[in-house]
C-alpha cells in the first residue's frame, strides 16, 4: 500500500495540472467572447462539437464493448462465418452519417449568414468607423471620421458596432480579435470588410493569423475597449499629442520593421486607405522619396 501512495500523488498532480490547462486555455480566446459575433460563434463551436461527439463516443464504447465481449475467452459469444448482410445495420451505418452532414451542413448554412463579415450588426447605435492597413509587420489603424491614427493600439467605445474596412500594403495577412471573433484575410489591392463589437470594457489581444515573414510572430495589438465618454476623451488626447500621417510618415511606416511599440497621429493629412487599397500607394509620397 505504501508503495502506491507516491503514485496515487502524481496521478493526482498530472490530473490537476492537465485540468488548469485546459482551464487556462479558455481565456483570453474563442472560448471567452465579450461580443456578440463571438458568442454567437462560440455556440456553433459548442453545437458541431455536440453533434460529433454523438457519434464518436458511441462508436468508440460500441469498439470496446464489441472487442470485449468476442474475446477469445467469451464462450457465450456467437461465431457466424456465414453472415453477410444486415438491413438493420446498413441502415445504422449509412443513416448517422447522413444526419451528422445534415445537422453540419446547417449549422455552417445558417451561421456563415448570420456571421456574413460584412453583414451590419444589429443596434441603434451608428457604427464606428475604422480603416485597418496591414504592414510589415505592424498594424496600421485609421478613425475616418476622428481624423486620427494609431499603429499596433486600437480603442472602441463599449457597446457600439465597429465597421472595419481592411486592406494590405503588400501581402496577405489575416486580422484576428479572438474574444470578439470573426478572423479576415487583408490582401493587397483588395478591400474586406468586418463588424465586430465589443461589449465589455477591458483588453482585448489582436493579431495576425496568416505567415507573412519574418516579423510575422511579433504582429500584435491591443484592442481598449471603454466606454462612450472615455473614448472621446482619448480621441482629444490623441490630438494633443500631435503628430501627422502624411505620405512621407506612411513611406516610413511601410517599410518591413518588426514591431515597436504602439504608435498615434493628431491628424491625418489625407485619408490614404483608397490609395493603399488600390495599390497605388507609392503616389503618397513625392517620386524623390520613393528613390
Amino acid at each position: 500500500m505504501n508503495a502506491n501512495r507516491p503514485r496515487r500523488k502524481w496521478a493526482r498532480l498530472v490530473t490537476v495540472l492537465c485540468a488548469g490547462v485546459m482551464l487556462a486555455s479558455c481565456r483570453e480566446g474563442v472560448l471567452d467572447p465579450h461580443g456578440p459575433v463571438g458568442a454567437a460563434e462560440r455556440v456553433i463551436l459548442y453545437d458541431a462539437t455536440t453533434i460529433m461527439l454523438a457519434v464518436v463516443v458511441p462508436v468508440i464504447l460500441l469498439t470496446l464493448g464489441v472487442a470485449w465481449w468476442f474475446r477469445a475467452s467469451n464462450r457465450r459469444a456467437t461465431y457466424r462465418p456465414d453472415w453477410e448482410y444486415s438491413g438493420t445495420i446498413e441502415l445504422i451505418v449509412w443513416a448517422i452519417p447522413a444526419l451528422v452532414i445534415l445537422f453540419l451542413g446547417g449549422i455552417a448554412w445558417i451561421g456563415s449568414h448570420e456571421l456574413d463579415p460584412p453583414k451590419p450588426l444589429a443596434s441603434e447605435k451608428t457604427p464606428l468607423e475604422i480603416e485597418v492597413v496591414s504592414l510589415d509587420w505592424r498594424w496600421l489603424f485609421i478613425y475616418p471620421n476622428e481624423r486620427i491614427a494609431t499603429v499596433n493600439h486600437l480603442v472602441v467605445p463599449t457597446g457600439v458596432p465597429v465597421h472595419f474596412r481592411l486592406t494590405s500594403s503588400s501581402v496577405m495577412n489575416s486580422f484576428f480579435i479572438p474574444q470578439l471573433g470573426s478572423q479576415i484575410y487583408t490582401m493587397p489591392g483588395m478591400t474586406t470588410q468586418l463588424n465586430l463589437q465589443a461589449d465589455e470594457a477591458g483588453s482585448y489581444l489582436g493579431l495576425s493569423a496568416q505567415f507573412s515573414g519574418p516579423g510575422f510572430s511579433d504582429m500584435h495589438f491591443t484592442l481598449v475597449a471603454d466606454s462612450s465618454e472615455n473614448f472621446a476623451s482619448w480621441v482629444g488626447q490623441v490630438h494633443a499629442r500631435g503628430g501627422v500621417l502624411d505620405g512621407a510618415t506612411f513611406s516610413q511606416l511601410a517599410r518591413p520593421t518588426r514591431a515597436d511599440g504602439e504608435l498615434t497621429y493628431g491628424t491625418v493629412a489625407e485619408d490614404p486607405f483608397d490609395t493603399i487599397a488600390h495599390g497605388h500607394f507609392a503616389t503618397l509620397w513625392s517620386p524623390e522619396e520613393a528613390l
